[in-house]
């Protein structure tokens, strides 16, 4: 395999084939072709695509780049989801416990905060001792036992994509579809799943800020999915206000904890949730049609069994054994907290989304750079959706923050995030459509 013969013919707009792309990304895990020569791969397919065989070999090759699980002791179908990211999603924290009082397996392996998007991995890192890196046996024996674990992407599973995802973050080719593509489902098909449900936002606090875009992406990943095996359906849903009155690390576990004791019952999160879980639930055969898997999530909401999964799991993965009884004995508040003010009467009609996710990383609640530590106190919550009424100086949300001078910027950011209007806005579904 001579490197540069297969950059130029992806330069080129040549098909590559699956002997080639497989010899390149093996040699780029074991280093031994260089970090220009990666970047010029990624940059050649940024600017010529890839086909869909092309994609799925991509896939697969960074999937045997390293260690694939098998879930034979599972003795219930395994499943997750993935979500593209937003502002305030932390669906998954609620998910996947649902899932699991459902009868499914869910190993579901997350990462971090991207830009202006929240990620999973700090948001569990705000509860005391919870180890989002387990070793293999312990994460077997927490989905044996529990049914659900949300861990990290360990050193083992598509190490090819850490390294390819690290190149293109500082070489601008982060939008390609085809390495998005390759990128979620290596890691997915390395976790030894079944089935997938993903989750593709749409909108101001979106990477895919079209639904055009969007479903181009869902498409995408559904094909190359389904291509290497793996039975997935996308919903497309929407981004263009926060999904839960909550960003920020430790404010978004409190959120969590209040949908599972159904306390935020109708809410644009909860329906998410129930969505999401029924089509897992029907995609890997345990429920018959949606209506009635909505209904079987529904259930195991009220019922406080994905509570009790989700109590388990986090103690089990080293969180405190009563954490979800005495939350607020563990998760550290910010010192201080200001409202953020109407700036007129009317109607809550546009939010700046990304904007809003951006005043979080700027409280210290997300990372400018890789290695910046997280501030988990801080953040916004009782974020009001649109469609609200409000008078001229009415709290909005609240900010959370460090410091006073942290949060009068970070109200005054909030605040400018937000356009009121004197009619009620027409706000679009909170599922936009659906791939398969």
């Amino acid at each position: 395999m001579i490197p540069q013969e297969i950059i130029r013919r992806k330069r080129d707009g040549e098909v590559l084939s699956s002997n080639d792309i497989a010899a390149f990304i093996a040699a780029m895990t074991d280093e031994t072709i260089s970090e220009g020569q990666v970047a010029a791969f990624a940059m050649a397919v940024f600017f010529k695509g890839m086909s869909r065989d092309e994609t799925i070999a991509l896939t697969l090759a960074m999937r045997d780049s390293g260690r694939v699980l098998q879930w034979s002791d599972a003795a219930r179908p395994v499943a997750d989801k993935h979500s593209t990211g937003g502002v305030g999603d932390n669906v998954s924290l609620m998910l996947a416990p649902l899932a699991a009082a459902c009868g499914l397996a869910v190993p579901m392996i997350s990462g971090r905060g991207l830009g202006h998007t929240g990620g999973t991995l700090d948001k569990l890192e705000a509860i005391p001792g919870y180890d989002v890196m387990p070793d293999e046996t312990r994460l077997r024996a927490v989905v044996r036992d529990i049914g659900c674990a949300i861990v990290g992407q360990t050193q083992e599973l598509a190490p090819a994509d850490r390294r390819l995802y690290a190149i293109r973050d500082v070489t601008a080719t982060v939008e390609a579809i085809s390495l998005i593509t390759a990128s979620i489902l290596s890691k997915k098909l390395a976790a030894g799943l079944e089935t997938l449900v993903l989750d593709v936002k749409v909108g101001s606090g979106a990477f895919m800020r079209s639904k055009d875009e969007a479903e181009l992406l869902a498409r995408s990943l559904v094909e190359v999915a389904n291509g290497a095996g793996l039975k997935t359906v996308a919903l497309l849903t929407d981004m263009n206000q926060p999904l839960a009155d909550a960003a920020g690390n430790a404010l978004e576990i409190r959120n969590c904890l209040s949908v599972l004791r159904g306390q935020k019952a109708g809410t644009r999160l909860e329906s998410v949730v129930i969505a999401e879980t029924a089509e897992m639930l029907v995609l890997s055969h345990l429920v018959a049609t949606m209506p009635e898997a909505e209904e079987v999530a529904r259930r195991a909401l009220a019922s406080g069994a994905a509570l009790e999964r989700f109590a388990r799991m986090t103690h089990a993965l080293g969180g405190p054994a009563d954490f979800c009884d005495r939350p607020d004995v563990y998760l550290a508040d910010a010192p201080v907290i200001r409202p953020v003010l109407a700036p007129a009467d009317g109607f809550l009609a546009i939010c700046e989304t990304r904007a809003l996710g951006m005043s979080v990383v700027e409280l210290g609640g997300g990372r400018r750079r890789a290695g910046d530590a997280i501030d988990h106190r801080v953040g916004i919550d009782a974020i009001l959706p649109l469609g609200t009424k409000v008078s001229k100086g009415q709290p909005i949300a609240m900010v959370h923050a460090a410091s006073e001078d942290d949060a009068a910027r970070a109200a005054a950011d909030v605040t400018a995030c937000y356009s009121v209007s004197d009619e009620a806005p027409v706000l679009p579904p909170f599922i936009l459509g659906r791939v398969e």
